[in-house]
Parts: C-alpha cells; structure tokens; sequence
C-alpha cells in the first residue's frame, strides 16, 4: 500500500509570546489557525487545507526545519543562527517578523567595576591567572564571537535555564545570554558589557530548503506567505494621508511636496483635480508617511496651503516583487 503523501508543515512556538504573537501575525495575511483544542500539538489552515500547523519549542522548529520533517517554522532569529547547523539544509526566508525582540549580550558582574568593554575582560583573566569561564545557552555563538572580537582564553559551559545566577555560585565568571528589558540583570547585579553584543534578534520565519526545491506545492506557499508577509510588514509602520491643496498644477503642488523633508510618498504622492463649485484649482493629494513622522507630514502639508487632512491606517504595500522572495528564488536557483 502506497504511503499517503503528508500535508505541508509550518511548526509555530508551542508556548508564551512568541507562540501568540506568530499566530496573530498568519491571522493578519491570510493563514489563519484554527486550533479548537489548545492542549493539541496539532492544527489546521482551513483556507490552505494541503497545510497543517505542529506546535513545539523554539530550539525544536530548527532542528524539525533542517531534518525536512517540518517545511517553515518561526522561532527567535537568535535560536535560529546558533542551531542551524553548517551544511545549509534551512533557507531564512525572513529576518524580521517584527516581534521577540531582544538582543544576546555579554554580562558580568556588577561588582567588575572596571570591566565595562571587551578588551578589559584580560583584567580579570590576569586577576584570576586562568581563562574565563563562560555560561551560555548560545556556545556557537559566543565561541564565534570572542575568537573574533576578544583576545581572551576562554571555556564555554553550555547551560539551560536562568543563567543569572551562574557568577554567584561560581558556576561561571560570566554569561552570554538574552537580554530585553535589563531588570534581570539589575536585580541580580548584573551589567552588560558596552560593545559586548552579539546580534539583535526577533522572530524570523525559516523553511527546509530542499523541500522547497523539489516539491512545487510547498514553494507556491512560500512566494504566496513571503508576498503578503513582506507587504504587510512593509505597511505596519505607515500610514496614508489625503490633503486638499490649492495650486496652480499637479507639477507645482508636487515641487512643493518635495522641498519638503518627509511628504515625497513611495515613488512620489498621487495628486489628482478636485472639482469645485467656485471654479478654485484644488488638487487631491495621497501620500504614504512613516507612522513617526505622522504630525512632521501634517505640519509640512499645511505650510503649503493644505487643508482636509485624512488620516488613515495602511494594511498592505506590494512592491514589483519583495526582497525577501528575491532572495528566496536566487538561492534556490
């Protein structure tokens, strides 16, 4: 009997944020979960039904991703990069999901009062007349690093769990490990080296290379989700203004628009006739703005006669086609 041919695979973070917020994110394009019983592993894509969704743990997704028994995953970019392996079996489709943000850092004691960069961690290494010792639940990483950006003997210790208070019990000298907001650190007497960061990380979604390759299907899912992933992160942080302005012609609206700092729009603002009642010549402006430059792009608009500002949320920008699948189709070619 012929083995039934499985369904398509994306495994998402079983637990916390990062499992939530992925979710939220496939909702918001299109690839909604329906997950009616949240102590499965398991769950569907009711509008993709060649697709099933496995729910597991961050460091699990890579290896599922890079053995081809999973095709996508999103995990932390961190986790990504420390246990992808060297033989290229998994393809980053997407470095930045726009959530899990943190950064993986070099902390030491706060009591080290005179080490605070890189190169005075040799003051210690002197005081103590041995290499340091080093706790991290990232070992690649960090033994990556410091053979490049210290000249330190060091040993790693890979650890799991709270790593904060490994220099306290004399576990380890120091920690390379995650850090977000810093309170851990503090309440622990902890600090962060100055230049001692290794990379800052998010969410990032992953795919099995091979699978993408030989099987049409699964790469057809992926331009599909990299086309509306990128488009709808693209738009995330923008917002769409339509101003009435007085002028003699679209050309001379738009040579004022564009003497200004943040009112160029993508390519340059759509500017069409409005038709009044007085005969006066208004033009109906549409421009795309960075969401932080929103009150700047208001203020600049009326300083050349704009009235009727419309503000409104943008849910999606296409380009011709995003890098990201640029990228994708180059490295499978």
């Amino acid at each position: 009997m012929q083995e039934e041919e499985r369904k398509i695979r994306i495994s998402l973070p079983s637990k916390g944020r990062l499992g939530e917020k992925s979710k939220e994110l496939l909702a918001n394009v299109g690839f909604r979960i329906y997950s009616p019983n949240p102590r499965q592993y398991k769950a569907t894509i009711p509008r993709f039904p060649e697709m099933e969704v496995i729910f597991q743990r961050p460091s699990d997704i890579v290896h599922s991703v890079r053995d081809g028994s999973v095709d996508f995953g999103i995990t932390g970019r961190d986790i990504f990069l420390e246990k992808k392996g060297a033989n290229g079996e998994i393809l980053e489709l997407h470095q930045r999901l726009g959530f899990g943000k943190c950064s993986l850092n070099m902390i030491v004691p706060g009591e080290w009062e005179d080490v605070n960069l890189l190169e005075d961690l040799s003051i210690m290494e002197s005081s103590l007349n041995r290499g340091l010792k080093i706790a991290s639940k990232f070992p690649n990483l960090t033994n990556e690093f410091l053979k490049q950006n210290s000249g330190i003997t060091f040993t790693i210790i890979p650890a799991e769990g709270a790593l904060e208070i490994s220099p306290t019990v004399g576990y380890a000298d120091l920690i390379m490990d995650i850090v977000s907001t810093g309170t851990t650190l503090r309440d622990n007497y902890l600090k962060v080296l100055r230049d001692g960061e290794i990379l800052k990380s998010q969410a990032c979604l992953i795919a099995n290379k091979a699978r993408l390759r030989e099987d049409e299907t699964t790469r057809a899912i992926a331009v599909q989700l990299l086309e509306v992933l990128s488009a709808f992160l693209r738009a995330e942080e923008k917002l769409a203004i339509f101003a009435n302005i007085r002028g003699d012609s679209p050309e001379d609206i738009a040579e004022k628009l564009f003497v200004e700092k943040v009112t160029g729009g993508l390519q340059g603002p759509t500017i069409s006739q409005v038709i009044t009642r007085d005969r006066e010549d208004w033009y109906a402006v549409h421009l795309i703005v960075e969401k932080s430059e929103l009150h700047e792009a208001v203020r600049e608009i009326r300083s050349i006669g704009g009235s009727g500002v419309v503000v409104s949320e943008v849910n999606y920008i296409f380009e011709e086609e995003p890098e990201e699948l640029s990228a994708m189709l180059k490295a499978l070619d």
